[in-house]
């Protein structure tokens, strides 16, 4: 078991959590200001101390409780909600919505034909008029292309352009490209 080392302003935002926001960060020390706040809310959450509620709240995590020595809140110490009652108007209505987007569904939905069940090759799925398609097109000459017509046909770096071929092409395309280079001339690349 290791024990996490907190900064002293990190322990007393955590202390003064617990103690007076039910866990909710909202006090800082007068001496943390502005850009210091951020920092240590960063610090505290990349260590999971801290988490969010997904928008501006932060709340004290059970890693913090276990930081300060302090027993995590359990289902029984928070507050109960209300029993649901349920509404058989609101269920009716849920119900027969639920139905119609469920007949919606059926009806926009493709038929499937099954004439051919051999299993389809691969196919590149790229849009038409994209840069992405462009290049495809570009190293699917006989010729092949340069990384410096590429670079002019998209507006693209080299860099760009190097970066496109081992992700999108080689990784998620599964493309295959070859490149030669002629004496005294450019690196052709093309696709295998």
């Amino acid at each position: 078991m290791t024990t996490i080392q907190l900064t002293h302003t990190q322990t007393q935002v955590l202390q003064y959590a617990l103690d007076h926001n039910d866990g909710q960060v909202v006090w800082f020390p007068e001496s943390v200001k502005g850009g210091a706040r951020k920092k240590v809310l960063d610090g505290l959450f990349n260590r999971a101390l801290v988490t969010t509620d997904g928008g501006t709240h932060w709340y004290v995590a059970a890693e913090g409780y276990d930081a300060l020595g302090r027993p995590r809140p359990t289902v029984a110490s928070i507050a109960p909600l209300a029993p649901l009652v349920a509404d058989p108007e609101m269920e009716a209505t849920v119900a027969q919505h639920e139905a119609q987007w469920a007949n919606e569904a059926q009806a926009s939905a493709p038929v499937a034909l099954a004439t051919d069940l051999s299993p389809d090759p691969v196919k590149v799925r790229t849009r038409e008029n994209s840069k992405q398609a462009t290049v495809v097109q570009m190293l699917k000459r006989p010729e092949g292309t340069t990384i410096a017509q590429i670079c002019e046909a998209t507006g693209w770096q080299a860099h760009t352009v190097r970066g496109t071929f081992a992700g999108a092409f080689k990784k998620k395309l599964g493309l295959t490209i070859e490149s030669d280079k002629v004496q005294g001339g450019e690196r052709v690349y093309r696709i295998a």
